[in-house]
């Protein structure tokens, strides 16, 4: 898994990489511009055959220093270059002053107040060195019009490519929210490349920052992370293969097993149905659970629907269920070991009270759909009756309801960073149930009450748009049940199964419905080879 940092993170290791004479910050300076062209480059290599003319908007701080030593060096490759600094030059730290004089020595540097409006556009290249993860407030409104007006045609085929060093200038590093001001609904534009520094940041990942970074790239400076970090992203393929190969097979959770195993030996999961014409969720979790690895799956519904339910399915087992009861005295089965409650449950009384018999039996739990929304109005009975075996999978909407207070928080304009993030939510909310929270979305986080926290990011090279489609999530809360049938504990089952619901996505491509997804793990995993 890749470490994800928040700007005060990124500025300790690199504080602490110069305490300990590693290296100057003028060296990272001159790393992290270097960075910048080559990343430039490697992306449109026919800008490396010749030169062409670029306008490099550097910023009052650090971020604009980077700009200077990117102006410096396409300089050095004969590219035309026109600076302009939105800030005094006295005030700059002195790392970024001494690479604004070591420009001033190759050029000018004019004054952003005075550039024109739509001077930019005639350029190849125009570089946002404006704030970068520095940034705690609204973009100046002249600077957001200069961006702006970079991308005013996006379709016109001479229209500049647009850089922005660290993260786009609009955006709050550790949320990825845009920072503005509440009357303005024309803040942002998206940039082509987003070339960021040793780690992604939480903001690349998450709420608007993916939708405005472009391309990402991430480039080494150099540095080491000093200390492990609690907050991890997903998405990445070849780490997450190999965390599979390290962690997982050694646990006998995906190998073919030993002498003696049985369907026993790899978890009975329990998953509950609501009545008539409503099975078709808890059949897609339950399809989930088993092609994922359970032993064994019981599908359990009310008396009327089972004739429905054994229609469609086979592999799984279906348990009738007369009353509260039975469900109870299914429970004494000691080999049912992990329990999925909600897909498809009915938001009625008789509901709560499935659910309060579920959360009794202390077995590892799935609450999804139903199960969180039943409890809208008794918010404080069903933390109450959560433990630390549960894992709750709210979507935006569910999120709201179960944690009005902190969904508020996130909801309000964000005016000054670091603003309130999703991860931020995703930690309170586990936190004060007790459990893991799986905050579903394409930026899907995941945190339990200690703090640690993920991000599974279905952007970039891992978008996914066509997991919008209906039973999806039924699947995913198959796929957690399931891992914890077999053993995983909450955390490493949310994180697992979120990082292969998006894969098997990727693995089957467009036109994909929910009933795919279980059916493409077999793929999935022979590509892992697990």
């Amino acid at each position: 898994m890749t470490e994800l940092l928040t700007a005060a993170q990124m500025r300790a290791i690199e504080q602490t990489a110069i305490d300990s004479g590693e290296v100057t910050g003028l060296e990272l300076m001159e790393r992290a511009g270097r960075g910048v062209v080559e990343a430039i480059f490697e992306e449109w290599p026919e800008l490396a055959k010749t030169s062409y003319r670029a306008v490099v908007l550097c910023g009052p701080g650090n971020n604009g220093g980077d700009g200077f030593v990117v102006a410096r060096l396409l300089r050095e490759r004969s590219w035309e270059v026109e600076v302009f600094l939105y800030g005094e030059p006295e005030k700059m730290p002195p790392d970024a002053r001494v690479n604004y004089e070591r420009w001033r020595e190759l050029g000018e540097v004019q004054s952003f107040e005075e550039m024109p409006r739509y001077h930019c556009y005639g350029s190849t290249l125009v570089i946002d060195a404006f704030f970068g993860i520095g940034l705690n407030r609204p973009v100046p409104e002249k600077c957001r019009l200069a961006l702006r007006d970079v991308v005013i045609n996006m379709d016109a085929p001479d229209r500049p490519r647009l850089v922005s060093i660290d993260i786009p200038s609009f955006c709050c590093s550790d949320s990825g929210r845009i920072l503005k001001v509440a009357d303005d609904a024309q803040l942002f534009v998206a940039s082509d490349l987003t070339v960021t520094f040793h780690a992604p940041k939480i903001g690349h990942l998450s709420c608007d920052g993916p939708s405005i970074c472009g391309k990402m790239k991430t480039v080494s400076i150099g540095v080491k992370t000093f200390r492990r970090g609690v907050l991890y992203e997903t998405g990445s393929r070849d780490e997450f293969a190999r965390s599979i190969e390290l962690e997982f097979k050694p646990l006998h959770l995906f190998k073919n097993g030993s002498r003696g195993d049985h369907k026993y030996c790899h978890g009975h999961a329990l998953i509950l149905s609501g009545g008539v014409g409503l099975g078709g969720a808890a059949r897609l979790a339950a399809r989930g659970a088993l092609r994922i690895g359970a032993g064994l799956v019981t599908l359990a519904c009310p008396s009327s629907a089972v004739i429905e339910n054994a229609a469609q399915l086979n592999a799984i087992m279906i348990k009738s269920l007369k009353d509260d009861d039975v469900l109870q005295e299914t429970l004494i089965d000691e080999r049912i070991n992990a329990i999925c409650i909600g897909p498809g449950l009915g938001v009625h009384l008789n509901s709560i009270e499935k659910v309060k018999t579920v959360l009794a039996a202390k077995r590892a739990t799935v609450l999804d759909a139903d199960a969180l929304t039943v409890f809208r109005e008794y918010t404080d009975m069903f933390f109450e009756h959560l433990h630390n075996k549960c894992v709750l999978t709210p979507h935006a909407g569910e999120f709201a309801r179960l944690f009005p207070d902190i969904a508020e928080k996130l909801e309000a304009p964000a005016t000054t960073g670091p603003a309130f993030s999703k991860v931020d939510a995703t930690r309170e909310a586990a936190k004060r149930a007790g459990c893991v929270v799986l905050f579903k979305g394409p930026d899907t986080v995941i945190a339990d009450p200690s703090g640690r926290c993920s991000v599974n990011s279905a952007h970039y090279e891992r978008s996914a748009p066509w997991l919008a489609t209906a039973g999806s999530g039924d699947v995913l809360a198959g796929f957690i049940t399931g891992l914890l049938a077999r053993g995983f504990g909450p955390m490493q089952a949310a994180e697992t199964a979120a990082w292969l619901h998006v894969e098997c996505a990727l693995s089957f491509g467009p036109g994909l419905i929910a009933e795919d997804l279980p059916e493409e793990l077999p793929k999935v995993f022979r590509a892992l080879n697990v």
